[in-house]
């Protein structure tokens, strides 16, 4: 009797196999001239050459549909195992629009003009400054883009970065070590991949350092090849900040560097790097800079009617 053998790398396993291994049974129905035992991070299958070839195929398949989707149930495994082809299960639904599909194959797509302008500036350039104000999408379209990317294999690594400028509280007198007093300070880069990938693939990726979130002291002396680079909160960079930043980019590099000039934390008479980078690199080829504004906030209505009343504040100043 011959013997194949599956390993899940790529995904979780009990999402995979199912409640129960409910998908596990349904392929054994599929497949009812082969053993097939689950265990661990193993798929076994005990049979016939020829079925076992065939069972191979399908399992791969299924692993494909998983990883672009982040799903897999009952009706997407029947889809894949009935069809002739790929083209015959491919029917999620789906659309240019899609920048990469999250959590139980939610799809993550740009929702506003801008946002869509932002998406093709970053497969045009491999440098773009995203500036507006909160709430605009400029961070989770960042991450999205860089989770498609690492998902195509584009990119070996995704960085996410932000400087450490504390607003109003001074990280030295937090409780914890190191990791502990930063991670509320990064934890809208957190809550945008936990959006997008499942919590076992997030854990792993960080823990094998696929994925790093880190203050941006800790990008000097570095080389970022492989990578898709997002600096957040870029208008609180100083100058000197800015520019050893910009100059870690390696090869086959992606930098997405976002912020909101209105919301600057630096000390008074320290001029923004981001404010100043949007004027130095303005005619530099190969550099895009997209403007959000209010009319691409898509957070709750009254977070533009805020944005409108502080910039009325501001005219009259």
């Amino acid at each position: 009797m011959n013997e194949l053998v599956i390993e899940l790398t790529e995904i979780s396993p009990r999402e995979f196999f199912g409640l129960e291994n409910a998908n596990i049974d349904l392929l054994k129905k599929y497949f009812p001239k082969l053993k097939i035992v689950a265990r661990g991070t193993k798929i076994k299958a005990y049979g016939d050459e020829d079925v076992l070839e065939e069972f191979d195929r399908r399992i791969t398949m299924l692993l494909d549909q998983y990883v672009k989707y982040n799903k897999i149930d009952e009706n997407v495994i029947e889809r894949v195992l009935q069809s002739r082809s790929k083209e015959d299960y491919e029917t999620l639904p789906s659309s240019n629009e899609v920048i990469v599909h999250g959590v139980s194959g939610k799809p993550i797509k740009a929702q506003t003009a801008n946002q869509r302008k932002l998406v093709t500036l970053m497969s045009k350039n491999d440098m773009v400054f995203a500036v507006g104000p909160a709430g605009t999408g400029k961070t989770y379209t960042g991450v999205a883009l860089a989770v498609k990317a690492l998902k195509e294999k584009e990119v070996k690594r995704i960085i996410l970065t932000r400087p450490a400028v504390e607003a109003g509280e001074n990280l030295g007198f937090l409780p914890g070590d190191l990791k502990e007093k930063l991670d509320p300070y990064m934890q809208p880069l957190y809550d945008a991949l936990r959006d997008m990938l499942p919590a076992e693939k997030l854990a792993s990726h960080i823990e094998t350092g696929v994925i790093q979130i880190a203050p941006l002291a800790f990008m000097r002396g570095r080389t970022l090849d492989n990578a898709f680079v997002i600096l957040d909160e870029a208008q609180n960079t100083t100058h000197a900040q800015m520019k050893m930043f910009l100059t870690r980019m390696g090869k086959n590099a992606k930098f997405m560097i976002t912020g909101d000039p209105g919301q600057i934390d630096l000390p008074r008479r320290v001029i923004s790097g981001l404010k100043e980078a949007l004027l130095v690199l303005k005619d530099v080829k190969g550099v895009g800079m997209i403007y959000l504004d209010d009319k691409d906030v898509i957070r709750h209505r009254l977070v533009k009617e805020v944005i409108a009343a502080y910039k009325n504040i501001e005219n009259i100043d």
